[in-house]
């Protein structure tokens, strides 16, 4: 894992490199990704087949409700227990994120309208060639089944060939009908412009690789997505000396283990503590059995922060915007009305990441790669159109109306001040 000190005079640059770095090689997978995406757009299931088999050795992409049942009827009780719980929790905190209508009538009788209204459908993306993900799921269609969106399209690549029990459970727990087995670029292309067998979506959300986020980009006008790049997973962790290097050590690795682009890094004033957390990580690495995968992550994209000061801290965190951000120090309080950039804050040393990632109830997918800085998680609102409504009383466009038409004709929009004009009574 590389050291940076912020006392060096290239350390910002250093910083910026490094990150730059990352960012170049996940969206360096665009033009591949396009290739597929004409594919599919041109051939439709004939291709989604073809690279299913190729990628994914998978020969079945349409999942009937047997096939489904039958899956399911394999999973252990405490597993769908577990899914049981995190929906709960997951849905109860969204419930509160729904937003209310706003209605409002001026002096003149004019009324205004702001109104929220659930897109017709939704494509949901949860990774699964790798691992399987039921937690995704819930994460992605809690809050459209929340919004109230009728139609939810899961698409879930084969876990080992087979798809996966508990991503089917989940999914059947939110209500979701329309399920298929396809993975990467070519199942965004399938929700974006549909085939004969899959209809396409109004929008695309979930987490993947980032061949998956450059797919999200490329179809993006023709669907919409989120406001974000959910791709490789990151965390960047605050330290004290107060803090547990071997707690530090299994939430670096807990992060790596999501995908070799995956970023970790670990800030502290303290390099005693920072020592620790590095000698504790790599002891750790050999007892996880995705350890080639979390190693990969470590060594080429994990970095290591001695810093001097809580501002540097600071304004060290605000440059990354994290898509996690673990508080693991005693003053965390000091530092949240600083924080500008980061998709999730976890305040203290129970509240960590892994938490958040299955049944505390708030999302985990993200903006990553950056994005904290000008956009947010998934939450119920990915699921609105914000529409308004005007309804102008005949005093309302008499009184309001000689204004519009001077600033009509202050533009050069001789038109605009004219349909205003013809419909101003004349004495």
């Amino acid at each position: 894992m590389k050291l940076l000190l912020s006392r060096k005079k290239n350390f910002d640059k250093n910083l910026k490199k490094l990150l730059t770095q990352r960012k170049n090689k996940i969206q360096s997978s665009s033009i591949s990704v396009l290739k597929i995406i004409n594919d599919v757009k041109k051939n439709g299931d004939k291709a989604l087949k073809k690279y299913e088999k190729k990628f994914n050795k998978n020969k079945k992409i349409f999942l009937s409700t047997k096939d489904i049942s039958r899956a399911i009827s394999s999973l252990d009780k405490k597993v769908k227990n577990a899914i049981d719980l995190a929906y709960n929790r997951i849905y109860k905190f969204h419930k509160l994120q729904k937003f209310k209508d706003i209605s409002y009538t001026d002096k003149f009788n004019n009324k205004l309208e702001y109104k929220y209204v659930p897109l017709s459908s939704a494509g949901v993306y949860v990774p699964g060639s790798k691992a399987a993900y039921p937690s995704s799921v819930l994460m992605n269609a809690v809050p459209a089944l929340v919004a109230g969106v009728k139609r939810v399209v899961l698409v879930n690549p084969s876990f080992k060939g087979r798809p996966n029990p508990a991503v089917l459970y989940a999914a059947r727990k939110c209500g979701i009908k329309e399920i298929y087995s396809i993975g990467g670029p070519s199942s965004i292309a399938a929700l974006a412009y549909g085939t004969k067998k899959i209809k396409s979506v109004d929008k695309i959300v979930g987490p993947g690789n980032q061949y998956v986020a450059a797919a999200k980009k490329a179809v993006f006008g023709e669907v919409g997505i989120e406001g974000m790049t959910a791709g490789p997973s990151e965390v960047t962790i605050v330290c004290d000396d107060f803090s547990n290097p071997e707690w530090l050590a299994s939430d670096l690795i807990g992060q790596a283990e999501h995908d070799e682009l995956a970023q970790c890094i670990l800030i502290s004033k303290s390099k005693k503590m920072i020592d620790k957390v590095k000698l504790e990580v790599f002891k750790q690495l050999k007892d996880i059995p995705r350890m080639s995968i979390a190693k990969k992550s470590l060594i080429k994209y994990g970095i290591l922060i001695h810093v001097t000061s809580n501002q540097k801290i600071v304004e060290v965190i605000n440059k990354i915007a994290p898509e996690h951000l673990e508080l693991n120090i005693r003053d965390f309080k000091n530092f949240i009305p600083k924080i500008r950039n980061s998709g999730s804050i976890c305040l203290g040393k129970y509240a960590v990441m892994a938490m958040t990632d299955y049944n505390v109830g708030s999302n985990h997918v993200l903006p990553t790669n950056g994005t904290a800085k000008y956009s947010s998680g998934i939450s119920v609102n990915e699921f609105y159109k914000r529409i308004s409504y005007i309804n102008l009383s005949k005093k309302g466009i008499e009184s309001l109306g000689p204004s519009v038409i001077t600033l009509a004709n202050y533009e050069g929009l001789a038109g605009h001040a004219l349909s205003v004009k013809k419909r101003i009574r004349r004495k």
